[in-house]
């Protein structure tokens, strides 16, 4: 098996250059990285990257912790994530902690064991103590930045200002909005508090329902949906605020042989694959999910660096206008 003394003799440079090379450090001039990597592929050899990570003490992988896989929200923003890490030059690791406080904080602490570059972190029950602890740069999403870590979050409180103000537009006078009950304040919270601020400044009926832990964990909507229906027979608007919550309001809307958006208008949040595949499509507010990729993953790079980061990183959301409205 080819050794790194054995590219340095191919190349006929030091084998200290072609340290340097493997591992970035110190300038190298086209020239001379042009024969390291040519000498590398005439004799096969293949650089061992767990090895040069522990000689950086840095692995150049970032971890992403999610409390679900399947929900379409973190399918699409993990596939975002890995995409802008892989152009970055960096390997992505993915754990699913099931919403577990415990499991996250095991898993950080692996991690900045292990020199990871950095932890992606979709949570909201971890401690700001844990987040104190923890020495890798860490970027919460859709959480505020406590502890040690920033935030990259949407700008939820001007979704819920763009769903109300559209419902509005279309005659809707007495609406719902369907949300997600959390354990601590989350910035998803404006979303339905701005909705509703809006609305009763316009003198509007406006009914908040929330859904449970369980109903997130399940991803199972439909009891919360029924309820709110039956105790509002006079709706003609809903904003859920998540399009999961809102193709199970479209299901269940047919299954009592209501019109959308005839005899209710929906407008949902997140902008998924999915709010292309109901019928009717589905107005709904897009997160810029790319644009929240770029800047986590920019967040760790500047922090890996010393460099200074905004500690609540905010980006813009637009309305998207389908045939649910």
């Amino acid at each position: 098996m080819a050794t790194i003394k054995d590219v340095a003799r191919e190349a006929g440079v030091a084998v200290e250059t072609v340290s340097r090379v493997l591992n970035n450090r110190g300038y190298i001039s086209e020239k001379t990285r042009d024969k390291v990597y040519a000498a590398m592929q005439n004799i096969g050899y293949t650089p061992n990257a767990f090895a040069q990570g522990l000689s950086r003490q840095n692995m150049d992988c970032i971890v992403v912790i999610v409390p679900h896989i399947v929900h379409p929200y973190f399918a699409k923003v993990i596939s975002s994530i890995e995409n802008e890490a892989a152009r970055r030059g960096y390997k992505t690791f993915l754990y699913n902690s099931n919403g577990d406080a415990e499991r996250e904080s095991f898993v950080l602490k692996i991690c900045q064991s292990s020199f990871m570059s950095g932890a992606l972190l979709f949570s909201a029950d971890i401690s700001e103590e844990t987040l104190k602890s923890i020495r890798i740069p860490t970027v919460l999403v859709e959480r505020n930045a406590i502890g040690n870590a920033v935030s990259v979050q949407c700008d939820n409180k001007k979704g819920g200002e763009l769903a109300a103000k559209h419902l509005i537009s279309k005659g809707c006078h007495n609406l719902i909005v369907l949300g997600t009950l959390n354990n601590i304040d989350m910035p998803g919270d404006s979303r339905d508090n701005e909705f509703v601020r809006i609305c009763e400044d316009k003198g509007l009926k406006v009914s908040r329902y929330r859904a449970t832990s369980e109903h997130y964990v399940s991803m199972d909507y439909h009891d919360i949906i029924i309820q709110a229906l039956n105790e509002n027979p006079d709706c003609d608007g809903i904003f859920a605020t998540s399009d999961l919550i809102a193709s199970q309001i479209i299901q269940e809307c047919a299954r009592r042989g209501l019109s959308i958006p005839g005899d209710i208008k929906l407008v949902g949040f997140d902008d998924v694959q999915l709010a292309r595949l109901t019928t009717p499509t589905l107005t709904t507010i897009r997160q810029p999910i790319h644009n929240i990729a770029v800047a986590a993953i920019e967040a760790i790079e500047k922090l890996s660096r010393g460099e200074n980061v905004n500690r609540n990183i905010v980006l813009p959301v637009s309305l998207i206008e389908r045939e649910s409205t």
